[in-house]
């Protein structure tokens, strides 16, 4: 299975960056592959931080453009949420001192635990400064 940094889902939601036809081609490809394709929760609470924020990048997404975006990811794409299980704040907060994780890297942290626990083996990010976890795959599809 395949995860969904962030990054992709701004790029493929927004028209006009640069990024926006390879992000929605990854996006499609990582759904329609054998494994198919999660987002952490976390992720879905930046997406729409960023996009529906007064000093986005263009005209902001209302909070139903953001929201609707998700839901077709889901409903015609076969998106999968992934949730964060039981204990997950003290496996968390163990990794990051084993890994030796600080500052904003944490956030990485959580959506790399987050899609291992729910069965993906690759996250798809165009972040070249993902934080690494081993037995996820970080893969930049841009």
């Amino acid at each position: 299975m395949i995860a969904i940094d962030t990054n992709l889902l701004i790029y493929a939601h927004r028209a006009a960056v640069p990024e926006h036809n390879a992000a929605k081609n990854a996006i499609s490809k990582a759904c329609n592959s054998r494994g198919g394709c999660g987002v952490a929760t976390s992720c879905i609470a930046e997406f729409f931080s960023i996009v529906t924020h007064s000093t986005a990048t263009g005209n902001p997404s209302t909070p139903n453009q953001a929201a609707q975006f998700i839901t077709m990811l889901e409903e015609d794409g076969g998106l999968i949420i992934f949730n964060q299980g039981p204990r997950f704040s003290s496996r968390l907060l163990q990794t990051a001192i084993d890994l030796q994780i600080s500052g904003v890297r944490i956030f990485d942290l959580q959506i790399a635990l987050c899609a291992l626990d729910n069965g993906a083996t690759e996250l798809w990010t165009h972040d070249h400064a993902f934080v690494k976890v081993p037995g996820l795959k970080i893969i930049n599809p841009l």
